[in-house]
């Protein structure tokens, strides 16, 4: 981890964008990606625990790549704000893929240009 943050900010956020897209994708499973949106949910209760737990892998490959917990419970927090949004058809797809990335990229240039140390 601490390797990557030595190699500056475009190595971050490759690995950010990696590690997003292996969750995003094909770890995600056909379950919670239909049960994760609340008009696709069987009920409430497996609506909650699945986009928690979609959020809570997410947030543990950002901890892993970074090494922060801090950037982790970040990742958390927006990756659920984004995903809420989709679900809702706030917004489609692309626009949800494109925030995801936006903010590994802000990860990548706060760790790799030093402004938060961890």
């Amino acid at each position: 981890m601490s390797n990557l943050i030595e190699q500056g900010p475009l190595a971050l956020f490759a690995a950010f964008v990696v590690i997003h897209a292996l969750v995003d994708f094909p770890l995600q499973g056909d379950y919670i990606a239909k049960q994760k949106a609340r008009r696709h949910a069987d009920n409430p209760s497996v609506w909650i625990v699945a986009l928690t737990a979609h959020c809570v892998i997410h947030a543990g490959g950002v901890w892993l790549v970074s090494g922060s917990l801090a950037f982790g419970f970040a990742e958390l927090v927006l990756h659920a704000l984004i995903d809420l949004g989709k679900g809702e058809e706030k917004f489609g797809l692309v626009t949800d893929q494109l925030l995801h990335v936006a903010c590994k990229l802000a990860y990548a240039l706060l760790l790799g240009y030093h402004v938060i140390s961890i």
